[in-house]
């Protein structure tokens, strides 16, 4: 009577939903760019204790779908699931990880037993007997450049029979091999082609390429769409570098939770239009303000292609493009710092003002191309009435910019909240995510520049 039902889809969840039951339920938690990271059901405590606060915050919630990984043990299930599972705990019982089908659970297991089999008659390129075999099939593959030390650090192998480079899987938990990608080379007339096999299946396969070499210091990352980029980058800047299982096609939301530990991620993923709308899409999934994108050109090509013209790959890093414009915030990048000054009760508060229906009657309504300047004595209520006229146009979904120089922006996004709200949230606190999530949807942004600024 725990478990959800397995049939039709798993009902939708809000974020506000996910904090309000963590918070009912005394489940410590603290936020990160895509996840919410908490303590594990899975690991340590007793079924009967609560969660400690400094236990290891190994399990992730996925802020859009809900769904959670446990990194300490690989547990993995629906946010129903991670419910069902602290309702086992309540009555002392030691949760369990979601069990997947039978069907799913052999199919699996015979994908690593295939892939093991492989692995083991797969030979490292460099100690294939021949050397011209050896010089033939670097050439082949693009990767003449590459050296053997770069290859046995990544664990690259060579399958004859299959004439494929073979990349392995290997789990970050215990270093098992979990499953391998198979990639050849096809020739059709002048154009080359790169044909994938992976095992298990295409949708089942979550590789991080590159995973296990990853320190828990790193703290920079640059993210690529093909394993061959992955070493080219490690080759020529010395950087840590992931290859996204099925390239620039798919972000899976399972590999989210292992790319919270960087502050900084640059998005690679190839030289094509594709692949840099792609880079734009999952810097959004990312968190825009840790991200940076290599731009497709003819001097920033993909990095295999950068190493084998001997092209600067360091410098080419450097020139990435912010995800996210420095002087300017959204009100979810202040929402906590709002909370945190709405806490604080001794702040002063925000005053109320009612909306103004005359308004259109002098001004004829916002106007593209208009400029309005109010004017009045210190403390006449020019930002709180302005404040509102802005929410008023936000509400009817007009971009409104702020340029708030005298006072910042989290005091300046407490009063405009505090009149979109219409009541005092210093008093009902525990309104406040169903408030600040609605708030957060208007077209409203934030300019950084605070007091004295040059023109430029």
């Amino acid at each position: 009577d725990v478990l959800p039902s397995p049939d039709g889809p798993a009902p939708s969840v809000s974020i506000t939903e996910i904090r309000q039951y963590l918070r009912a339920q005394d489940i410590p938690f603290h936020d990160g760019y895509s996840c919410l990271h908490t303590p594990s059901l899975f690991t340590g405590d007793r079924g009967d204790q609560p969660l400690s606060a400094n236990a290891p915050f190994t399990l992730f919630i996925d802020k859009t779908t809900g769904s959670f990984l446990c990194t300490a043990t690989l547990a993995e299930g629906t946010w129903q699931d991670f419910q069902a599972n602290v309702e086992l705990r309540h009555r002392g019982i030691t949760p369990i990880p979601p069990a997947s089908s039978e069907e799913m659970e052999e199919e699996m297991r015979q994908a690593r037993e295939d892939a093991r089999c492989i692995w083991e008659r797969a030979l490292p390129l460099w100690e294939l007997l021949d050397e011209k075999e050896t010089k033939e099939t670097k050439a082949l593959f693009g990767i003449s450049m590459v050296t053997d030390a770069t290859l046995k650090r990544f664990g690259v192998r060579y399958l004859r029979t299959a004439r494929s480079l073979v990349f392995p899987w290997f789990s970050p938990q215990d270093a098992t091999l979990k499953g391998l990608k198979l990639v050849r080379v096809e020739k059709k007339g002048g154009t080359i082609t790169y044909v994938e096999e992976t095992l298990p299946r295409f949708d089942s396969y979550r590789n991080l390429f590159g995973l296990p070499l990853i320190g828990r210091r790193d703290t920079e990352l640059v993210l690529t769409g093909w394993e061959l980029d992955a070493l080219a980058l490690h080759q020529a800047a010395g950087v840590a570098s992931l290859a996204l299982p099925r390239g620039s096609s798919c972000l899976p939301p399972t590999l989210l939770p292992y790319l919270e530990q960087f502050k900084r991620i640059t998005l690679w993923l190839g030289e094509d239009l594709r692949s840099w709308e792609a880079a734009k899409l999952f810097a959004r999934k990312l968190s825009l303000k840790r991200c940076s994108l290599v731009r497709p050109g003819n001097l920033q090509p993909r990095p295999l292609e950068a190493l084998n013209q001997g092209l600067n790959v360091t410098k080419i890093l450097r020139s990435a493009l912010l995800a996210s414009h420095k002087s300017i915030v959204s009100f979810r990048q202040l929402r906590e710092e709002v909370f945190g000054e709405l806490v604080n009760t001794e702040q002063v508060s925000g005053v109320k003002w009612a909306r103004f229906p005359e308004l259109n009657k002098l001004l004829k309504g916002h106007r593209r191309g208009e400029l309005t300047i109010f004017t009045g004595p210190t403390g006449s209520g020019k930002t709180t009435f302005i404040s509102e006229y802005a929410l008023d146009l936000c509400m009817q979904g007009v971009c409104t910019l702020w340029g708030s120089f005298e006072i910042n922006n989290v005091r300046l996004a407490k009063i405009m909240l505090t009149q979109f709200a219409g009541r005092r949230l210093e008093d009902q606190l525990e309104m406040y995510d169903e408030w600040a999530d609605r708030f957060e949807e208007l077209p409203l942004y934030f300019m950084t520049f605070h007091g004295q600024q040059n023109i430029k």
